[in-house]
């Protein structure tokens, strides 16, 4: 009579168990190292196949919007559709399977949409595969996984299809800039004279703002190389502190340096230097930020969605100020005029001179990066440890956005104009993103 007890109670027990749903994968996907991880190999591989700045921005905007706009189905209370906020971006059609976990959906959006936009198909290969046997270690039911990757990858097809008319490809096969002859007008640089990247980036569909042109900056100072004058005098500025740097602002210059492609010759010999773009710097930030403040998942993505938007309008704001002003770098004039030997401490970049790129893009991201954790949000950037960088420690993403910016000065790249009104513009961008972007319901 016990054993028979016994042997109903074992099977109860049995039924009991084997019926019960598994939920423990479903915290496990609620981990934001997930995304971060993802954010991380897109990065990674944007560095591996040496995209320009602006084209990077594209690469991170485009996957993080797959990405937010399937995670927020999540929470469809807290966090609101980009459509009808971000230019031409149709609502996403909602989904029915219930299966779907949102945040599982999201990782494979924007994997997929990244996948798209990238070269080194291999490395996303590497790193599906080991994403895939990841989500398996956590027990995640097959359905869950058919289902949400099926749905990341309708989304991550409506994004695509959207990003097509966004008029990249079109300018893909634009004329190369011409030479201007007279000096004021910008010319390729040494070491290698490379042609101007993206003369053609205003014709680029912006996201949030209304126009490439939409925040222009004042003209900059007229050309004139009479001694005294406020051109000469910007010059001899640059001359001045590339010749007297102190410790302290060659380690700023480098810190900030974010040049995708820095070349090193050594007699017939060449090679080149990786490292991130400016917009990637702040990519960097943004995961620092978002640990720092143990953002969950969902928290995670807003913030990289919001910067990575803020990134992309501020590059397309700033190539239209460069390539119609087409200001002459600093390098140009102080070869011809002061010393032939002269070299600034960082190579200076394949674009023209005003306004300053990275003082753009930081002070846009700063601004929403401010609006989304607070005005006095101190950090230590750790950025750039690992291309043999220290790390840097500031008081606020403004603090941050100055010291990018002035560095341009100390790199030896660009004029104090190019400074002053790249921060400027790149404040009114940012502005105008927070004020007309909102992505939390409250």
């Amino acid at each position: 009579m016990i054993k028979k007890i016994n042997f109903k109670i074992i099977l109860l027990f049995v039924l009991t168990i084997s019926c019960t749903p598994n939920t423990e994968y479903i915290e496990k996907l609620e981990n934001p190292e997930l995304f971060q991880d993802a954010m991380q190999n897109l990065t990674d591989v944007i560095v591996y196949d040496i995209f320009s700045p602006p084209v990077a921005s594209r690469v991170y905007a485009y996957p993080s919007i797959a990405a937010y706009e399937t995670m927020r189905f999540s929470k469809p209370k807290k966090f609101i559709t980009l459509s009808g906020q971000v230019k031409e971006l149709e609502q996403v059609k909602s989904p029915e399977d219930k299966n779907i976990n949102f945040n599982l959906a999201a990782l494979y959006a924007f994997n997929k949409v990244g996948r798209a936009l990238i070269f080194s198909e291999d490395k996303m290969d590497s790193f599906d595969e080991i994403f895939y046997k990841k989500i398996k270690s956590f027990k995640t039911p097959r359905r869950v996984i058919k289902s949400s990757k099926k749905y990341g990858e309708f989304v991550a097809d409506h994004v695509l299809e959207w990003a097509k008319y966004d008029n990249y490809n079109q300018t893909r096969t634009y004329p190369k800039y011409t030479i201007r002859e007279p000096e004021n007008f910008w010319k390729p640089t040494p070491p290698d004279y490379m042609d101007g990247i993206e003369p053609h980036w205003n014709k680029i569909r912006t996201l949030v703002i209304k126009s490439a042109g939409m925040f222009p900056s004042k003209p900059p100072i007229k050309f004139d190389l009479t001694k005294g004058s406020p051109f000469q005098n910007q010059l001899q500025q640059v001359y001045e502190i590339g010749e007297n740097l102190s410790d302290e602002q060659i380690e700023m210059a480098k810190f900030w340096d974010c040049n995708p492609y820095v070349t090193h010759h050594r007699g017939h010999a060449m090679f080149a230097t990786k490292k991130i773009t400016p917009g990637g710097h702040w990519i960097g930030i943004t995961s620092v930020a978002t640990r720092k403040a143990k953002s969950n998942f969902s928290e995670t993505i807003n913030a990289y969605v919001n910067v990575s938007i803020s990134l992309f309008d501020g590059f397309i704001s700033c190539w239209d100020e460069k390539w119609k002003t087409l200001v002459v770098r600093p390098e140009t004039l102080i070869n011809k005029y002061y010393d032939e030997e002269w070299l600034p401490i960082l190579q200076t970049p394949p674009f023209p001179e005003y306004t300053s790129g990275h003082s753009v893009i930081s002070r846009a991201a700063a601004v929403t990066l401010t609006d989304l954790f607070g005005e006095n949000f101190n950090f230590v950037d750790t950025t750039e440890l690992k291309y043999g960088l220290p790390e840097r420690s500031f008081n606020s993403f403004i603090h941050a956005s100055e010291e990018a910016a002035i560095s341009r000065l100390y790199g030896g790249i660009h004029y104090m104009m190019a400074i002053e009104e790249g921060v400027t513009q790149g404040n009114k961008v940012g502005v105008f993103i927070v004020d007309n972007l909102q992505t939390k319901s409250n």
